[in-house]
């Protein structure tokens, strides 16, 4: 029971993975930071939880979208309020996780340059050196396990998660050698450059890690306004194009947006007026056609398929 629970094949099974051990990191790293009196390490942790949260918080809406895609769905109580589904609660997530990313980044950036110019802070370097080897063991080992198992399940909630784990292991590395170097130089003539080495260190892992996350806040806000992605877009003008050709309608109209996973698709088909009369049957048939060719085993794939004679149904 317990390894089905942590399936690394499975999307939710990740995102546990990753949460309990946001959570356990976290509180350790709290322990440790206040015993080397180190506000870097303290803020660290705490940015730890806010992540875990976020990451529950994505953990529910792929549960959400699973579930709403099954046929155990249907009846649902919560399928009477949300009708169209939850693929629009994904790019919201994404984009506050990689929003919260960048700006407890941009935070620990001013931060630092604050700290260098009032002089540095004099921290305990043992301690501090202790938590760091131990972040960048569990935080490098769980982003690179996340990136290769999303190589396959191919989930934007993992793929931030993995950018999230790597960049917490990059910032720790950067901590670490701030701190040995520190601890190496202390009782020495180069004593007095301590209390810089921490700030100036996390400055330059900041400038390298606020850009990262920008990607997946520009996509997330791209879905949230349902702005059309040009490769659907013409993959679909195509398969609509050869219906046209192939059964001599007029013409089609295609609305096309991206909201998360979830592909949104409208085809108006323009039907000439002096065709015969068709049994729904017919139609039917059509539009199993079509979908086939756009992806019918795509659960993700939210298509209306319209026949009529009146283009203003399609404008």
């Amino acid at each position: 029971m317990i390894f089905q629970y942590f399936d690394l094949k499975s999307e939710q099974s990740l995102l546990r993975i990753s949460i309990f051990s946001t959570i356990l990191l976290a509180v350790v790293g709290i322990i440790f930071g206040l015993l080397a009196r180190s506000s870097t390490i303290i803020f660290d942790s705490i940015y730890g939880m806010i992540d875990a949260v976020m990451t529950t918080l994505a953990l529910i809406v792929a549960k959400l979208i699973t579930n709403s895609t099954s046929k155990d769905f249907i009846n649902n109580k919560l399928e009477k309020h949300f009708t169209m589904g939850f693929w629009h609660l994904e790019p919201i997530v994404l984009g506050v996780n990689g929003i919260l990313l960048i700006g407890a980044a941009t935070y620990a950036f001013i931060n630092a340059i604050d700290s260098f110019l009032i002089g540095g802070r004099e921290i305990l370097f043992g301690y501090a050196i202790v938590i760091s080897s131990i972040s960048i063991v569990i935080e490098l080992s769980l982003g690179l396990l996340i990136k290769k198992a999303n190589k396959e399940i191919k989930s934007e909630f993992l793929n931030l998660d993995s950018i999230s784990w790597l960049i917490s292991a990059s910032m720790s590395l950067g901590y670490l050698i701030a701190f040995s170097f520190g601890y190496i130089a202390q009782n020495t003539n180069l004593q007095w450059i301590t209390p810089y080495i921490d700030p100036l260190v996390l400055i330059i892992v900041c400038i390298f890690i606020i850009p990262m996350p920008f990607k997946t806040v520009r996509q997330a806000l791209a879905d949230i306004l349902l702005v059309t992605p040009s490769e659907l877009k013409s993959q679909v003008d195509k398969v609509a194009q050869h219906i046209v050709n192939k059964y001599e309608f007029e013409y089609f109209r295609a609305y096309v947006a991206r909201v998360g996973r979830g592909k949104q698709i409208e085809l108006y088909f323009i039907v000439p007026k002096s065709w015969p009369a068709k049994r729904l049957e017919e139609w039917d048939f059509l539009r199993d056609e079509i979908e086939k060719e756009l992806g019918k085993d795509d659960p993700d794939l939210w298509l209306t398929i319209v026949f009529t004679t009146d283009s203003e149904w399609a404008e």
